[in-house]
């Protein structure tokens, strides 16, 4: 069975034209356990909504798909990466990272904005108040909504 995800990027840092022209990325350096826990929840096949963060305007931008399930998050052990973290270890590691691959890029973002304004996704993480996770479920019934209605 196929699951859904949104994962957020900031552009500046990783966008969906890298995603593109990589072809295939680990998705590493998330360090939120609840996020770290859906991540290692992720199954190859799931797909996922690639969503630009920390931008004007944020928004879904495209779509990827999870190649790889989840495995150690070894930048958490490299003592020069922005992601280390000295409580993480081969032996007992703190974070994990899937391997995503690019599926599309869309025409135009689907913002933010427009999607609180669909009473269809008044109970999706991403558009509840304080949602800050970087890493999010989605059901079926929300992706197919984006993707058939909002996504023209």
């Amino acid at each position: 069975m196929i699951n859904y995800w949104l994962m957020k990027s900031e552009p500046d840092a990783f966008s969906i034209d890298d995603l593109k022209r990589l072809k295939h990325t680990p998705w590493d350096g998330v360090r939120n356990y609840q996020a770290r826990n859906f991540m290692k929840a992720m199954n190859e096949g799931d797909m996922v909504f690639f969503y630009h963060s920390s931008c004007s305007p944020a928004g879904i931008v495209g779509t990827a798909k999870v190649c790889k399930k989840a495995y150690p998050d070894h930048t958490s052990w490299d003592i020069n990466s922005h992601y280390f973290d000295p409580k993480s270890t081969q032996d007992s590691p703190r974070w994990f990272m899937v391997d995503v691959v690019f599926v599309e890029r869309w025409p135009s973002i689907l913002t933010l904005a427009e999607l609180k304004k669909s009473p269809e996704l008044a109970d999706m993480l991403l558009t509840k108040k304080g949602s800050r996770l970087s890493v999010m479920p989605i059901t079926q019934k929300e992706w197919e909504y984006i993707t058939v209605i909002l996504k023209k």
